[in-house]
């Protein structure tokens, strides 16, 4: 557990002005960077190593952070992995050889961490990505992918923000993510866009 950091040195406001999109973009961008920064490099490449050793690749999370993760889910079909969301209708059966990635800001959603034991239950690799490394689901999964920002949960060792709850934490999951998209883009495919084209959706 660590101290709380203060809030980044963001120009404030004067007491008697509105805020404005400049304000609220230098907040943002002031908080994100420190928590970017503190993502341990090493899990990045366990779970680097974890995807691209993987049969088959599932993902699930709650809410916002779902959103997050439906779009890392949407880039890796692109990569040319085979992907799928849990709870889709043509979601196949889980196995052996495949990897469940899960996000939790918090660590404590129950549907989310009862999807990370099934899948230990039946033999498949675990990943999570939350906030809280001593969470249910930090402790649950085989590897824990630590995204320190803020969650719909007040904790001391909690990033401060200025933003609404959960904010900073799915801003910094889904750079981190597209960070990993990147690495993946060009160690998979040698930056080959005409890949990445051929399968982007067009019955649009």
């Amino acid at each position: 557990m660590f101290s709380q950091p203060a809030i980044p040195d963001v120009p404030p406001r004067p007491a008697s002005a509105t805020p404005d999109l400049n304000w609220a973009l230098d907040q943002i961008m002031g908080e994100i960077q420190p928590v970017l920064k503190r993502i341990a490099p090493g899990e990045a490449e366990s779970l680097l190593r974890e995807l691209e050793g993987a049969r088959r690749i599932f993902c699930f999370g709650a809410g916002r952070s779902g959103f997050v993760l439906r779009a890392f889910c949407m880039r890796l079909m692109q990569l040319g992995f085979t992907v799928y969301y849990v709870g889709e209708t043509i979601t196949p059966r889980l196995q052996p050889g495949d990897v469940l990635v899960a996000i939790s800001g918090s660590g404590e959603t129950g549907h989310t961490c009862g999807l990370v034991r099934q899948a230990r239950s039946r033999a498949a690799a675990t990943v999570a990505l939350t906030a809280h490394r001593q969470s249910a689901i930090g402790r649950l999964a085989d590897l824990t992918v630590v995204i320190p920002g803020t969650t719909k949960l007040t904790l001391d060792e909690e990033e401060d923000s200025h933003q609404c709850p959960g904010s900073l934490f799915e801003q910094a999951a889904f750079l981190f993510l597209e960070a990993v998209v990147l690495l993946l883009f060009h160690r998979r495919l040698g930056r080959d866009r005409e890949q990445v084209l051929a399968r982007h959706a067009d019955l649009e």
